[in-house]
């Protein structure tokens, strides 16, 4: 006779808690990986940019060149509405594990192959228009990548903790770009003078190879969402049009999210890419205070985005996007005023009143990608809301901010550009935002 098997845990017993903490600890470490690797590429790219420009570019006039190699990643990010809107129907019809395995290994090769482009000086206009290609194939799997991985993470969550959940797909952002700004900073202490212009800024691309291959198997490792298999009968049932239904019945949420992302976008990026290079190159501090100081206040704001998705569980997504489109308004220009006395004590003290508004915005901005949309063309929907808001205002606001301060010679501009865009939020969030953190996951959100 057989052996009896064992019974299996009851549901609520202490077993079962344990392996959905478990399985959830794996998503969010799955899906987070890339947008590491993505934002380590891309704060990598920020802070050597003015190193590797005459690299790619004439070195007859450099702030020509700082801005060329800065306006190739605004060029590439015009394309992630596209490559995300592919992705992202991939990722409602073969579901989210297939498709998020294989984005890491893209991006992760686009960065890596930067790493080893000729220069201006050996083949000509070449130089930047392969840069620019590869940066072109980086940004259309990444316009997928990020809503993907919050798709995977809010899917895998418990209903009472998504934004705490999806807290550490932005810390995964921010450690990225704090990884990033840390080895530009040691590769620019490493590396000094005719070796770092020549062939020291690329070594730290080639880094995009082994965290590529530990995304691969972290992805490899983790089931299917829960969520997307219910809602997709085990993926037998999935939208054949996943795209041209998101338009046909989302657009509203999709518009929403355009609508308060855009502000997120000019506050982090006008601060991780930007602000750096202001401080070095018009307030003259060394650079290595401006990387550090950059990296500080990323530090200090890194365990707090947990905190604020925890309170956004409590008490909503709308009182959290508010309170972050006044701090916008109110404390940038405080910020700013800080850091113009020039020393490496303001210029930290200024980004860690700049942290205020991100505090607020980061975290639940990032679980809007997926609460506002339906779990059946939620991959689609976010990707289009995403990729035609936060990833091209993304990719132009350091372009935008050089050429404000250039042109009106304070930067004071640049606080005028995301006032802007944090009144349209306050609009949107006001007038026409659903609130959705105590909504059910799998149905459709629509604007009032």
């Amino acid at each position: 006779m057989s052996a009896a098997a064992p019974p299996s845990p009851a549901v609520g017993s202490p077993q079962v808690d344990l392996l959905k903490r478990n399985a959830i600890r794996r998503a969010i470490g799955a899906g987070s990986i890339g947008n590491f690797v993505e934002q380590f590429d891309y704060g990598l790219y920020g802070y050597m940019a003015p190193i590797m420009a005459p690299a790619f570019f004439p070195d007859s006039d450099r702030t020509v060149a700082v801005l060329g190699t800065y306006a190739i990643i605004a060029v590439a990010c015009l394309f992630r509405p596209l490559g995300g809107t592919l992705v992202g129907r991939w990722g409602d019809r073969v579901g989210r594990k297939k498709t998020l395995l294989w984005t890491i290994v893209a991006m992760g090769v686009a960065t890596a192959l930067i790493g080893v482009l000729p220069t201006y000086q050996q083949i000509g206009i070449g130089a930047p228009i392969l840069l620019l290609l590869l940066r072109v194939v980086q940004g259309a799997v990444s316009g997928g990548e990020y809503v993907g991985a919050v798709a995977f993470i809010v899917e895998w969550a418990e209903p009472n903790r998504r934004a705490y959940y999806t807290s550490y797909a932005s810390n995964s952002c921010f450690v990225g770009t704090l990884a990033g700004a840390g080895t530009a900073a040691l590769t620019s202490w490493v590396f000094e003078g005719e070796a770092l212009d020549s062939y020291g800024w690329r070594i730290p691309f080639l880094l995009a190879i082994p965290l590529s291959l530990v995304g691969m198997w972290l992805r490899r490792h983790i089931e299917e969402t829960p969520e997307f298999i219910r809602a997709t009968e085990e993926g037998t049932d999935v939208v054949k049009a996943p795209v041209r239904e998101a338009l046909r019945s989302q657009w509203r949420p999709i518009l929403v999210f355009c609508g308060i992302s855009i502000m997120l976008a000019i506050l982090s990026y006008s601060w991780v890419t930007f602000y750096p290079q202001y401080l070095t190159g018009t307030l003259d501090l060394p650079r290595w205070m401006g990387l550090a100081s950059n990296a500080i206040s990323i530090a200090v704001l890194i365990p707090t985005l947990p905190l604020a998705g925890m309170l956004s569980d409590r008490i909503g997504r709308k009182p959290m996007l508010v309170t972050g489109a006044i701090a916008c308004i109110v404390l940038v220009p405080i910020a700013f005023r800080v850091g113009e006395h020039g020393t490496f004590g303001t210029a930290v003290a200024s980004q860690l009143i700049y942290i205020v508004p991100e505090f607020f915005l980061t975290g639940i901005v990032t679980v809007c990608a997926a609460e506002l949309f339906a779990t059946r063309t939620r991959f689609s929907a976010s990707a289009i809301a995403y990729n035609s808001s936060f990833s091209i205002f993304m990719g132009i606001t350091p372009f935008v901010a050089t050429l404000l301060v250039s042109t009106f010679d304070t930067i004071y501009a640049v606080w005028a550009y995301l006032a802007v865009a944090a009144l349209l939020a306050l609009v949107v969030v006001s007038a026409f935002m659903t609130e959705t953190y105590r909504s059910q996951l799998g149905t459709d959100k629509f604007a009032r």
